[in-house]
């Protein structure tokens, strides 16, 4: 894994370059805190020693997300292009099907590069948080730790819900069970499983990732009842929770927003446009 003195050093960074535009950068704190360091995935800018560039791969299945940074007194002069072009170089190596350049709304700088470079923006995730509401637990509905039976079932939900081609899915689920601070659990209801969220716990913040019911289970309440259930479990170990949803998913949207959830940051999206 990387160091803590690296992650220190990422964390330095990050906090000067939000302050420097009042945003919120994605940097995927789960995946870099567990991230395998033989894996080529994070690319590092230093001058005199102190860390002023840095960017984030981030697989998931053949799907891409990129995020990175650059020291405000060290702008304009490339680094940000030689780290994505060592990054998309070490992409280029395995197979993906897209790759998403990832920038906080309200970022100009990140506007002015994209724009500059010809990426085409693709869709918007709000990052939300649960503020003080009151909930009630149902008994119907059960949470329980995800078992070794329940892995096909899991990539099932991912292919349905997500839209996942299948062996992206199963890479996907291979890779996200290595990392140690998310749990994952199954939803069972009268007697029957038919879906699945996943808990990411650290710095006392719970982060709701992969929550998704069976298509055929829609429509039922059993959704709310699980995500309401999942939340009142996280309040009680004294957990902050958040969670990311696409601008345009209008009822996963409804949902959480009636459970409470606000947002509080906008996340863009951006894809390379293919050059005539």
């Amino acid at each position: 894994m990387l160091s803590d003195h690296v992650l220190n050093q990422i964390k330095e960074l990050q906090e000067i370059c939000e302050t420097e535009e009042q945003i919120l950068l994605k940097l995927n704190w789960d995946v870099l805190r567990t991230r395998n360091s033989q894996e080529k995935r994070d690319f590092f800018h230093e001058e005199n020693g102190k860390l002023v560039g840095f960017l984030g791969v981030y697989w998931f299945g053949t799907k891409i997300e990129i995020c990175g940074m650059v020291h405000p007194k060290y702008r304009r002069k490339g680094i940000f292009s030689i780290l994505l072009q060592e990054a998309l170089t070490e992409c280029n190596k395995g197979g993906f099907s897209s790759i998403l350049l990832n920038a906080p709304a309200e970022s100009v700088s990140a506007k002015h590069f994209l724009n500059k470079n010809l990426y085409t923006y693709r869709f918007s995730e709000y990052q939300m948080k649960l503020k003080e509401t009151s909930l009630s637990l149902s008994p119907d509905v059960v949470i329980r730790k995800a078992r070794k039976e329940d892995q096909q079932l899991e990539v099932e939900l991912d292919v349905q819900c997500f839209n996942f081609e299948r062996e992206d899915a199963i890479d996907f689920n291979k890779r996200i069970k290595e990392e140690e601070t998310r749990s994952f659990y199954m939803i069972d209801y009268v007697g029957q499983t038919v879906g699945k969220i996943t808990i990411d716990r650290s710095n006392e913040e719970s982060w709701i990732y992969g929550f998704a019911i069976l298509p055929a289970h829609q429509g039922k309440g059993i959704g709310r009842k699980a995500l309401i259930n999942a939340v009142l479990w996280e309040q009680e170990k004294g957990y902050r929770i958040f969670l990311d949803v696409e601008t345009s998913n209008q009822n996963a949207l409804k949902l959480y927003t009636d459970c409470g959830f606000v947002s509080y940051s906008v996340q863009d999206y951006y894809e390379k446009q293919q050059e005539k």
